[in-house]
Parts: structure tokens; sequence; C-alpha cells
């Protein structure tokens, strides 16, 4: 008889989403199953040694949880055991609070990377950047701990130091940060209006994204009187979150087809997330903006919106974590955390290890103000024709109060954000013209 499993709570970027799916467990042959149990049995006399030989004394919940885990993470980086309190953590993480450093990871070639620090948290301030990898905590090295003894040991009370040692490419010499523990509330939808262009950034992917964007989105086109040119659509070091949400973030910008499409390992286990009629921006102009930092829903988002031609996406190659984790609650334990299927854009295409390539490649810069005036100009010239409507710019202007030329410090700080309003601006002036003149 075929078994059957109850797969629930669909995970892109570390975080449960809602969704269920109901997966088979192959049956085992008869040449199969012996082979199956010889090696069970080859674990339970490991299990023994162990128990009776190892310098220590180790509790057998202990060495069970660990056995698991480590065929678990063995899979992938993303697959593992979560014991009660991590399964209980991860589910108070997708409401938007936990505590911690404010900081997304994964493991790779024996060391922490960071996929993305969450704005406003001790990560955020204390300078940690996406790419960065974790090589000591608390002085003591990473190399040999799995990931979720990692996040364990930078995890603690609120208010209490901890020291991480990072490895940055570019920089030859260590950097070492204090950071305090806190308690992480993420406000996952952050908006502002910059002229007549509508600025909305996603921090993260939990129960209260999609509304609050859209509550964001409305209020601002209210307050523009409906003359909202365009829309910068910001998941810059979005580490990801739930599956529903991005789904539900694409689908207001989508009038039809497919968003996204997951697909495991047996053809039975294809789900296909289409969009329902209806534009929140009613086709206003959109930019979204990706870096390395953007990951899992993030990139199904800009994915979506890129295939429909619905936005144009900038920035720089973003992380490519393309694939889906099914969270399956253990009776009276935890639960396991087991890759299940990849996701694929609606054009057909994996991201997995590749990441979504930006329609426009813009890095992040400094923009730094220069004294482009040319010294002469026709104005200039003796003998020059006067301008018939009394107009003429001498070359060499009086300088500008402080106030006036400084550059704002957003625009300054931000250079691919000020990229993406220049092309929404010009967006509009182009299709405001008449093609008459």
């Amino acid at each position: 008889m075929t078994a059957r499993i109850l797969r629930s709570g669909l995970l892109i970027g570390g975080s449960v989403a809602l969704g269920v799916l109901v997966g088979q467990v192959a049956p085992l042959s008869a040449q199969s199953g012996g082979e199956v149990y010889r090696q069970l049995k080859l674990f339970a006399d490991v299990f023994e040694r162990v128990r009776a030989d190892y310098v220590e004394d180790v509790p057998d919940q202990k060495l069970i949880e660990n056995a698991i885990n480590g065929m678990l993470t063995s899979l992938d980086p993303h697959s593992g055991y979560l014991d009660t309190d991590r399964y209980r953590d991860m589910q108070v993480q997708t409401r938007g609070e936990f505590g911690g450093l404010g900081i997304e990871v994964t493991m790779e070639n024996g060391l922490i990377k960071v996929v993305s620090p969450i704005d406003d948290t001790p990560a955020a301030k204390a300078g940690v950047r996406s790419g960065d990898f974790i090589t000591h905590i608390d002085d003591e090295a990473v190399t040999g701990l799995a990931l979720s003894e990692a996040v364990d040991k930078m995890r603690g009370p609120v208010d209490t130091p901890i020291r991480l040692r990072l490895m940055r490419e570019g920089s030859e010499e260590p950097l070492d940060l204090t950071l305090n523990r806190a308690i992480i509330k993420i406000s996952p939808v952050r908006a502002h209006a910059e002229g007549n262009v509508g600025y909305v950034r996603l921090t993260t992917f939990s129960e209260q994204t999609a509304s609050g964007m859209r509550d964001a989105i409305d209020k601002m086109r209210a307050e523009m009187g409906g003359r909202m040119q365009g829309l910068v659509l910001d998941l810059r070091n979005n580490p990801g979150g739930l599956l529903d949400q991005a789904v539900a973030v694409s689908d207001a910008f989508l009038d039809q087809g497919e968003i996204v499409s997951t697909r495991g390992r047996e053809n039975e286990n294809i789900q296909r997330f289409n969009a329902r009629k209806g534009d929140v921006l009613e086709g206003v102009p959109m930019v979204v903006l990706v870096n390395g930092g953007s990951a899992s829903a993030s990139e199904i988002v800009a994915g979506a919106l890129q295939d429909h031609r619905r936005a144009i996406v900038m920035g720089t190659q973003t992380f490519g974590k393309g694939s889906v984790q099914t969270i399956m609650p253990i009776p009276g334990h935890g639960a396991i955390r087991l890759t299940t299927a990849r996701y694929y854009t609606p054009a057909g295409t994996s991201i997995q290890a590749k990441g979504i390539t930006p329609d426009i490649e813009v890095h992040a810069a400094n923009i730094e103000e220069t004294d482009d005036s040319f010294g002469r100009r026709e104005a200039d010239l003796r003998g020059r024709l006067r301008n018939d409507q009394g107009e003429e710019v001498p070359g060499v202007a009086p300088p500008l109060p402080p106030e006036a030329s400084a550059i704002p410090e957003d625009g300054a700080e931000d250079y691919q954000l000020s990229r993406a309003l220049d092309l929404l601006r010009g967006i509009a002036l182009y299709s405001a013209r008449d093609p008459a003149d």
C-alpha cells in the first residue's frame, strides 16, 4: 500500500507559507526494503556504540535529533530539523516579530553567509552587508557548525552583546563587530512619495506584506490626486518569506497569467499560481529594484513582473534561491524542513543558483556633485544675436545657496533609486507628449 503524508506549510526564504501539498512516498520493493533495513541496522549499531563508548553521556533524544538533522542538512543548505523551540520561533517569525540580530543567513563552504540584513535591526545598523561571511561568533570559529547551531549561538536574551567576525569581498582584513541582541519587529512595508512617483520598499514577506503594500499605494495615490506617474517597488536585500504573500504582491499588479509554478519530483506535485483580474496601479509604469540580497519570494515577484513585461527590473543579479521548503510537523516533537520543489517564473525559467537578471544593470554607487558648468557660452560672446524672447543664460552663474545646491540625502546615498526615478519620470514625460508635436 502506498503511504501518504501531509506536507503542510510552503517555505521560501526561511518562513512558513500558507498552503498544503499532498505527496506520496513510493512503496518499497522487497529487494530495496531489505537493503534499507540493513542500513537501519547499521545506524542502530552505531547509535549503540556511541551510547556505550563516547567519552561523555549524551541524552538519547539529542543523539537522535542530531542524526535526523545531519541527514537533512546533507541534502541541501535549506533542509533541516526544527526541534520544538525552533519550530515555535519560526512560527513567531512569520508573524513579523522575533528575537535576534535581524539577519538572514545561509551556509556556504562551511561558513555562514549573510543573505541580507533586515532594515533597522542591530545587524543593519552595525554595517553587516549582503554577501559577508561570518567566520567567528563570540571568538569561536563557525567551521564545523551546522547552520542551525550557528543561528542558536546568535540568539540570546535581549540587550546582551555578541561579537561577530566577518570576511568581506574586497577587504583583506577581517571585520570585528559587536552588536546587542534585540527584539526584531519587522515593518514589512515602507512607502513615501518622490514627487509624482511612488516608492514602496518591502523588507520581508510576512503575513502583513500584501495588505500593507496595497494600503500604502492607495494612500499615496490619494495624496497625489490620482496623478501618480510611476512606482518604484524596492526589493533590495529582501530575503524572502511567505509564498502566498509573494503571489499576492505579484497579483496586485497583474491582470492575468501565471505568477509562479512549483514543481516537485513527481508530476502530480506541480502547482501553478495565477493572477486574478485587477491591477492596483491601473497600468502605471513600474520599476522593481533588486540586488544580490533579493532572494526567494523577492525573486518570484521580480520574475513574474519581468516575464509579463509589467515592470522594468533594475539593479544587480539576485541571490538565486529557487527552491521551496515544506514544513512537516512531527506530532509530539518539532518539524522537519524539507526541500520539496523548485519554483519557476511564468516563462518556465528556473532561477535556482542563477537568479533574476535585471533588464537594466545598475550597481550601487555614491553620487558626487561636480562642477559641470562651462566657462563660456554663446551668451558671453561679444556681438551675439539677442534672444527675441528675452531669455539668456550666461556662462558663469553665481553660486547657489547651500540648501539649494545640496543633493537630497536619499539621492546622494542611493544611486540605484535615483536611476529608477529618472527612468519613470522619463517614461511619463515621453508618454505625455502629443504625437502631433
